[in-house]
Order: C-alpha cells, then sequence, then structure tokens
C-alpha cells in the first residue's frame, strides 16, 4: 500500500514542456541566486542560539550544517532538473515512490515554510525592539515582545509582521527582480560591514574554551541540527535547472559555490562575534547547562543586566547589531539592525508563498479540497488558503521562541530532504535510462551521506521537535485516510490534471508575484 499510487512522471512533465522555459542562467547567475536565497533568515536570528548551545564551537556548527546542505542540495538538483515543476519535494516523490509517501512530504513541508515564517517574523521582531530602543528610546515592555516560555506574554512585533505579509500576499502585491536584488545587496552590505568592523578587533583569548558543552544536543552537533535553517532556501537554485545553460556543469556551481560562500559568510561573522564580546554560553547559577529560549535562560540574562553587566552575545534578539553597539559603534550596530529590518519581511513573504503554493499543489492532485486553491475575484490570489496560513504563521509567532520554531521548522526540512535523497536512488534503479539535465556524481555515495546527515541532525534536535515532527505525521496520516485517500485524483484513474483546474480556470500566480 505505500509503494502504491505512484503519479507518472510523464504526467507530471506535461506541465512542465507547455511552460517552454529558456535556458538563459550560468553558473555566477545561479551562484548569485543561491546566495540571496540563503543568505538572511539564520544569520541575523540564529547566532545567539547557536552560541548558547556550542559556544565558539559553532563555527564547526556551521560546517556540519553547511556540508548536510550540499549533499542535500545534489540529490534536490538531480530531480528538479527532471521535474520542474512546481510542488518541490512532494512532486519529486509522488513521481517515485508513491502518494502516501508523498504526503508525509507535502505536509512536512508545512513545518518547513509555515513554522519557517514565524521563526523569521519573532527573528524580525527581536531587531525592531533593539532598532527603536537605540534608534528613538522607546522601549517596548518584554511582555509584549516575547512569549510565555521566554517569560513574556504575546511578541507582538511578530503579529504585526505576520499579519502585515498576509494582507499584502492576498491584495496581490507584486515582487520585483530589482527589489530582491537591492534586498540582497543590503543582507550582504550588512555583514560584510559586521565582518570588517569586528575582526580587527578580534581577541583569540575569547575562543577558549571552544567546546564548552561538548558535542551533543545541548551542543556542537546540537547547535548545527538548529543552524540548518540558516541554510535552507538553496533550493531556488535546484528548481532553476531547466532555465540553465548545461546544467550539468552550471547547476552543481551555483549549489557548491552558493553553499561555499554563505558558510565563508557565516564563519566570519561568528568569528567576528565572538571575538569581539565572547560567545561563552550563559550558565545557571548552580552552573547547570540552560537550554536557548527557556525561562531559566531568559531570568538569568536579566539578572546579568540588572547587575550592571553588560548583555552577552547568547542572551540578545539581535545578535549582530548587538556586537557592534558593544564594541562602540553604535550607529552602524543601528545600521545593521535597519537591514534585518528591511530584509528579513521579504523571507516571511516568500516562505508564506511557497506554503501556498506546496497547497495548490496537493489540491490539484486531490489530497486537499479544491476550495483552498480558489481564487479571489478581485485580487485573483489565493486568499483562503493564504488567509488560513497566515493565522497559523501569526499564532506561532505570538507565543513561540524563535529556537523553538527554527528547530521545529527544520525537523519537517530535514525527513522532506531525507525523501528526496531516496527517491534519488530509488529513480536511478527503476528508471535508469530516463534523460537527467543534471546526473549527480557518485550517487551511491551522496545520496546516503545526504540520508545519514539529515538523520543525524534531526536525532540531535531537541525532544519537543523530534515529537512534534511524529505528532504532526500521526495528524497527516489522520486526514490522509480519511479524507484525501479517498478523494485522489491518481487513485481515481486521473494521473494528467491540467494546472488550471486547480485555480478553476483563472491563470495561477506565477513564482515572484503574489
Amino acid at each position: 500500500m505505500i509503494f502504491d499510487r505512484v503519479k507518472p512522471l510523464d504526467a507530471i512533465l506535461l506541465t512542465a514542456e507547455k511552460k517552454g522555459l529558456h535556458r538563459t542562467l550560468g553558473g555566477f547567475q545561479l551562484t548569485m541566486l543561491g546566495v540571496g536565497a540563503v543568505i538572511g533568515t539564520g544569520i541575523f536570528v540564529l547566532t545567539s542560539e547557536a552560541a548558547q548551545k556550542a559556544g565558539p564551537g559553532m563555527m564547526i556548527s556551521f560546517i556540519i550544517a553547511g556540508f548536510v546542505c550540499a549533499v542535500a542540495a545534489l540529490c534536490y538538483s538531480e530531480l528538479a532538473s527532471m521535474v520542474p515543476v512546481a510542488g518541490s519535494a512532494y512532486t519529486y516523490t509522488y513521481a517515485v515512490v508513491g502518494e502516501i509517501l508523498a504526503w508525509m512530504v507535502g505536509w512536512a513541508l508545512i513545518l518547513e515554510y509555515a513554522v519557517g515564517a514565524s521563526a523569521v517574523a519573532v527573528g524580525w521582531s527581536g531587531y525592531f525592539v533593539g532598532l527603536v530602543k537605540s534608534s528613538f528610546g522607546i522601549i517596548i515592555p518584554p511582555a509584549l515582545t516575547v512569549g510565555p516560555l521566554e517569560g513574556g506574554f504575546i511578541n507582538l512585533p511578530a503579529i504585526v509582521i505576520s499579519v502585515l505579509v498576509t494582507w499584502l500576499l492576498i491584495i496581490g502585491t507584486t515582487e520585483s527582480a530589482r527589489v530582491n536584488a537591492v534586498l540582497v545587496s543590503i543582507k550582504v552590505a550588512a555583514l560584510t560591514l559586521f565582518i570588517a568592523m569586528t575582526l580587527p578587533v578580534m581577541k583569540m583569548e575569547e575562543f577558549h574554551p571552544f567546546i564548552p558543552n561538548g558535542w551533543g544536543t545541548i551542543g556542537v552537533v546540537g547547535a548545527a541540527s538548529s543552524i540548518f535553517f540558516a541554510y535552507v532556501g538553496f533550493d531556488a537554485v535546484s528548481t532553476a535547472a531547466e532555465e540553465t545553460r548545461n546544467p550539468q556543469r552550471n547547476v552543481p556551481i551555483g549549489l557548491i559555490g552558493s553553499l561555499l560562500i554563505c558558510t565563508l559568510f557565516y564563519l566570519l561573522v561568528s568569528a567576528g562575534a565572538i571575538g569581539a564580546i565572547g560567545a561563552q554560553p550563559v550558565a545557571g547559577l548552580h552552573g547547570e547547562i540552560l537550554a536557548p529560549g527557556s525561562p531559566e535562560l531568559a531570568a538569568r540574562c536579566a539578572s546579568i543586566v540588572a547587575s550592571g553587566f553588560s548583555e552577552p552575545l547568547t542572551c540578545s534578539h539581535e545578535a549582530l547589531a548587538h556586537v557592534l553597539r558593544s564594541i562602540g559603534w553604535v550607529k552602524l550596530g543601528n545600521l545593521l539592525g535597519l537591514a534585518a529590518f528591511l530584509a528579513l519581511p521579504s523571507v516571511v513573504l516568500m516562505m508564506m508563498f511557497g506554503q501556498t503554493r506546496v497547497f495548490f499543489v496537493m489540491a490539484r492532485d486531490g489530497l486537499l479540497p479544491a476550495k483552498l486553491a480558489s481564487v479571489h475575484p478581485k485580487y485573483r490570489t489565493p486568499h483562503i488558503v493564504t488567509a488560513f496560513t497566515g493565522i497559523v504563521v501569526t499564532i506561532a509567532a505570538a507565543f513561540l521562541p524563535v529556537g523553538r520554531l527554527a528547530d521545529y521548522s527544520n525537523a519537517g526540512t530535514l525527513f522532506a530532504f531525507a525523501m528526496v535523497a531516496v527517491s534519488v536512488m530509488v529513480l536511478r534503479k527503476t528508471d535508469p535510462d530516463r534523460r537527467r539535465p543534471f546526473r549527480m556524481p557518485a550517487v551511491w555515495l551522496v545520496a546516503p551521506l545526504a540520508i545519514i546527515g539529515c538523520v543525524a541532525l534531526y536525532w540531535y534536535l531537541g525532544l519537543i521537535a523530534k515529537l512534534v515532527l511524529f505528532g504532526w505525521g500521526a495528524i497527516g496520516l489522520v486526514v490522509y485516510f480519511g479524507y484525501s485517500r479517498s478523494r485522489s485524483h491518481v487513485g481515481r484513474g486521473v494521473v494528467d490534471v491540467p494546472e488550471e483546474e486547480a485555480y478553476h480556470g483563472t491563470e495561477p500566480p506565477q513564482p515572484g508575484t503574489t
């Protein structure tokens, strides 16, 4: 039953053939595309989380997470070049190992996109609060800037940005390539500025002890499991394979090149932060290890600041701006905070947009109600599914800390990436002669490494994050067998459903527009 209902790959490719994509992208363009998609979320948001888990050893954590992403990206690219249609890992899994596993991947992608958008909204909130305090002297009470798990009541700025992005998606504001290019430039310029200001004042004694908490869940590998969130976005490269000149050469250049550049940026940024003000974890009164995002850590941070000491890096909700202010560059710290303030909402928007695309494809396949894919008569946007996604994002952002949200998002992402690696190996066996515009080298080494890496990072997530994936998966199975399986188009023998049907005859929104 698990491997029944495989959607024929040829039927899926009919959609791709109708698109008539032109091959215009080279290796450099793909690399820049990847850099723009990856940089911006985790490095601005999760540096303090990683420092609390791994201390200076978070530099190793960035390398571990980057390696797992690299091998997963190669698997992703082979399938993306063969199946260049909407739906991401869900579509690939459907074409190879069957409907039920595809459903589980699509269900897990909700964790990646919706919960990931919540994490970025919370990260944006931290920079917003710091920016208004430093620039205008306005102090927003902690009860209104963090959720109950961090000693507050509700994260009001995160609610505001989530609702605003949902509204923009519904009314159909178009994101132009020029605006996106400006935002990418702002992000890269801000990180370059940070590196230039912190490396000259770096003190080597701040790197000792290098691995204060060991290698476990609250340690280097656990930090890598959280930092994995900072690399998500490389699929923008793999899904552009159909528009790439010589994909066999340029796709791996774009993937590995963008991941290498991002990893180098991350290592230099983390080295600058550690060397400038230190990044040792904050311990409890009796020397015990405190978990990131816990009430105990929040209380300990508050007591340190109340005692007249400067706020440790691990306590800051706007880590990079805090570092610059701490070493005397207050105005530059404010500028970096402004850069995060401007750039992060676009990440929330694109994650929520990605969520609606996955919902659309699942609705097109009959696995979700067609009503979810209905289009607003005036704005011509998927208003129902967008509003539903916005409600979920807003509730999660209002009450949960950024580290927890990132871990929940990573749990779903790691499952989806592992299934993509499985699909690559299965398809090499079941359909070895099919044309592959990008053929992954050393597949029987790279794909197993991707699976092992994803499983290892998942294992070192926190207990609740691991349980969230199982609990969410159980709910998904109930929905599948209670509703979706009996309504599946493939199950009813309909394998070539025109994409227009999912939109009730209305032209669907294209990637890059809302």
